[in-house]
């Protein structure tokens, strides 16, 4: 059983309602029955990628075909943020991730990630502007930080998350495009979580670049990376796709190997067996897998705000899987938690300014991705202003 919540007004998606639930726009509702929460349907976007809220509550949003969307606290309101360079969206490349500077507050940086066409076929871009705000919002100065090398052919696999330690260090995820070697490849990129400075430049005392790896490299031996984020001790956290089988939660340390493609608790899709991770200990193992696969996308470390036995746990958006999934975090520990089925395909969890659950729906399936917002049972959900209030 699972619900989805519209605008001021709850909708049960059991058993024979979920297909008609699934169509169902803001303003219809009814009570859910029996999850931990109740669903807003916000709005609607176009195949949304990522999302992250500014300081005071509005939101950028990034969609797939490369634009990028100031919407208000409440949802129902948005602006074209301009001065973006185009994407190359086709496959699973486009307009991806949107990250805050830490410093954001006084230097206004937002971060983007996106896929471009170059020397060699495709690659993932990290770039970053100055963010004007106004009845025109845009990006000023947006410059190049970091290019993921080498380029190559095919459309699958960018990655392109970001995250920002406490240290103030860029973490940058980069897919091994599809192509399985790069990711054990020292001069390459892909298939790495990468350490940088803020302004793109490999960090100092990046652990492997004594060992002739390129020198951005913090760890490697990953596939298809799409979840990066730092719990409040410092840990990072990632997820990532397996192959056929073997979906991911890694605790991301320094130097360390994760295996692929030479270990996987999945299969290659001609069904050409990959040893699992526990025949090579060697490598670092991950802390949760998957069979049969949720197809995870976003990653976030909840606060505990609104719902208190969850704090410090990880929420996973479930592609194929349909779900919001949570992983139970203790310490450096980890192990499956729920697995809330929401009868779309779910891009993106992101936690509000008050601890509220934000999620994007896919929408590449379907047409519309929505936006959803998640709170308490018999709690005031709707993000819309009283009758008569403006804000």
């Amino acid at each position: 059983m699972r619900s989805i919540l519209a605008v001021a007004v709850l909708v049960p998606l059991v058993a024979g309602c979920v297909a008609d639930a699934a169509h169902q726009t803001p303003g219809e509702s009814q009570q859910p029955a029996s999850l931990p929460f109740q669903v807003e349907v916000v709005t609607d976007f176009e195949s949304p990628w990522a999302m992250t809220f500014l300081p005071d509550g509005r939101m950028l949003v990034t969609e797939k075909a490369g634009t990028l969307y100031l919407v208000s606290a409440d949802g129902q309101q948005r602006k074209r943020v301009d001065g973006l360079p185009a994407v190359a969206s086709e496959g699973q490349g486009g307009l991806m991730d949107v990250v805050l500077h830490p410093g954001f507050a006084k230097n206004r940086l937002v971060y983007v990630s996106y896929a471009e066409a170059g020397q060699g076929g495709k690659g993932v871009v990290l770039a970053r502007g100055a963010f004007v705000d106004g009845e025109q919002p845009v990006l000023q100065k947006v410059e190049t930080l970091f290019r993921a090398s080498p380029y190559v052919d095919g459309d699958g696999h960018f990655s392109g998350r970001i995250a920002f330690s406490k240290d103030g260090y860029l973490f940058f995820a980069n897919g091994e495009r599809q192509k399985f070697e790069p990711a054990q490849d020292p001069n390459a990129t892909l298939g790495k979580v990468l350490r940088l400075r803020d302004d793109g430049t490999p960090a100092p005392g990046n652990p492997l670049a004594a060992k002739g790896f390129h020198p951005a490299v913090w760890s490697y031996g990953h596939r298809n990376l799409l979840g990066l984020a730092f719990d409040p001790s410092g840990n990072l956290w990632e997820q990532e796709m397996g192959p056929k089988g073997g979906d991911e939660v890694n605790l991301i340390l320094p130097g360390r190997n994760y295996g692929y493609p030479i270990v996987s608790d999945g299969d290659h899709y001609d069904d050409k067996p990959i040893p699992d991770h526990d025949t090579r200990p060697e490598f670092e193992m991950p802390k949760v897998s998957w069979n049969p696969v949720i197809s995870p996308a976003g990653l976030m470390v909840y606060s505990g705000k609104r719902w208190p036995q969850w704090k410090d746990d990880l929420f996973i958006g479930g592609l194929s899987s349909q779900a919001l999934i949570r992983v139970d975090v203790d310490g450096t520990n980890a192990k499956k938690g729920d697995q809330w089925p929401m009868g779309e395909r779910i891009r993106e969890p992101e936690e509000g300014p008050d601890g509220a659950i934000w999620l994007l729906e896919d929408g590449r399936r379907n047409g519309k991705g929505r936006l959803l917002k998640l709170t308490p049972l018999g709690a005031s959900s709707s993000t819309r202003p009283p009758s008569g209030q403006v804000r």
